[in-house]
């Protein structure tokens, strides 16, 4: 089907919400490893790993084994939890051996939107408690609740339910609310967060979401120990510390398969989907027993989450990050990545912040470095010369300028070049024409 018609379809009969990347919308159809290619024939390095979901590669063989295994036995594709699954359940096994000591219970959904809600919902069950405490530029999924956590105006509607709902202050240290610079800091975000208990609260609280970096926020990367006083001061107030890990899961963050163990957050729930199952829809929402064992007595059911093919794809996904060293991979690429990006920014004043952990990285694009003013026309002039260029980049922030970077883990040393060679040559081309030069 040619672009012109998809365009005028989804024009007509999908949600005016639905938006597309770049001036000209770009049609992918096919995909392996960390390239995908356009309906006539185009290759691209997919430098988003199509929104932080590809982690073990566009079409494993592995993957693409088992899914043709499963067809050929007639292996059930739908069971419902109400019926024995080998599948979920050794996924389970395989995914609580890398949790955090103390978090031994998990749950399967089909989106990282789901496994929040459940998040919410089982730390309101378990402390008696209502109130959830969020973070300004946080984003936790588009059902109900999670965007009555969202910290992005752009995304919530004008009748979005915020009900026992309070924001905390970002920990952003670019942007620093606080005025403070790595030097000054003396964590005042942090302590913003008992402040806000304190005065929007009844004291006490249900739980505090916070993702070990901030995803559609633009990959806001706060210090570590932001997140160990930040756990103290929730438990102090009796809440619950939830990790939102769905983008930064499955190893991305290059030391462990989650970045809440690997950051060593006394998190109590972990939520995670995207690069958990390497694209396939599914979700998982993990705790710690006392917090699962408070939903006795009560049903709590999912129609598709854990059904057989999904699980299959996430447990070969945690074996194949594995077996085939990606979390070391994404430390070594991301190390290379972030070191090239700092040296972009040496050469072009647009880029004003670089940051990020593992192959979750993020680059801050600035009219001016003093004025910190935001760059957004620039940011969509940058993604569409790369995009001419062969290689696809994400972006986001709360007014868009920030250009994001999540690649498959596998992605190779080459690529990792390559990304860097057309970033340098489209700032360059943006640089001359701003310059007058062209």
């Amino acid at each position: 089907m040619k672009n012109e018609t998809i365009h005028e379809i989804r024009k007509k009969n999908f949600l005016p919400t639905a938006y597309h990347y770049h001036k000209e919308p770009l049609q992918l159809v096919k995909a392996s490893g960390s390239k995908v290619w356009d309906e006539k024939g185009k290759e691209y390095l997919d430098a988003f790993g199509g929104i932080v979901c590809i982690s073990a590669g566009h079409n494993h063989p592995k993957i693409k084994h088992a899914i043709k295994k499963m067809v050929d036995d007639d292996e059930i594709q739908h069971t419902s939890q109400i019926y024995f699954s080998r599948w979920p359940t050794e996924l389970a096994e395989k995914l609580l051996a890398e949790a955090p000591e103390g978090i031994d219970r998990a749950f399967f959904t089909n989106s990282g939107s789901e496994a929040n809600e459940l998040a919410f919902m089982a730390s309101r069950q378990a402390t008696g408690e209502t109130t959830i405490v969020n973070l300004r530029h946080s984003y936790h999924g588009g059902t109900a609740t999670t965007l009555a956590n969202c910290g992005h105006h752009s995304w919530r509607l004008r009748a979005q339910p915020v009900t026992a709902v309070t924001s905390a202050l970002e920990p952003y240290c670019y942007r620093c609310p606080f005025g403070k610079t790595p030097n000054s800091c003396a964590l005042e975000c942090a302590n913003n967060v008992e402040t806000t208990i304190q005065t929007t609260t009844s004291g006490k609280i249900a739980a505090m979401v916070v993702e070990p970096v901030m995803g559609v926020g633009g990959f806001i990367t706060p210090p570590i120990e932001y997140f160990h006083a930040v756990a103290k001061i929730v438990h102090n107030y009796g809440g619950k510390y939830i990790s939102d890990e769905v983008q930064t899961g499955a190893g991305r963050g290059g030391q462990n398969f989650l970045m809440t163990k690997e950051l060593k957050i006394d998190a109590d729930i972990i939520s995670m989907a995207k690069g958990f199952g390497n694209g396939a829809a599914i979700g998982a929402t993990i705790m710690k027993s006392d917090i699962a064992d408070s939903m006795k007595g009560k049903y709590f059911f999912n129609t598709f989450g854990g059904d057989p093919y999904q699980t299959m794809q996430a447990k070969l996904t945690m074996e194949i990050i594995e077996e085939e060293k990606m979390i070391e991979n994404a430390k070594a690429m991301g190390s290379l990545i972030k070191d090239g990006l700092l040296q972009l920014m040496n050469k072009y004043s647009i880029i004003g912040d670089v940051r990020g952990r593992g192959l979750l990285l993020g680059f801050e694009l600035v009219k001016d470095r003093n004025s910190k003013a935001y760059a957004t026309e620039e940011t969509l002039e940058l993604m569409d010369l790369c995009k001419e260029k062969g290689v696809l980049i994400g972006r986001g922030g709360l007014y868009g300028n920030v250009i994001r970077l999540s690649p498959p883990l596998s992605i190779t040393q080459e690529e990792a070049h390559h990304l860097l060679k057309i970033l340098d040559e489209s700032l360059f081309q943006m640089s001359k024409k701003s310059s007058g030069s062209i």
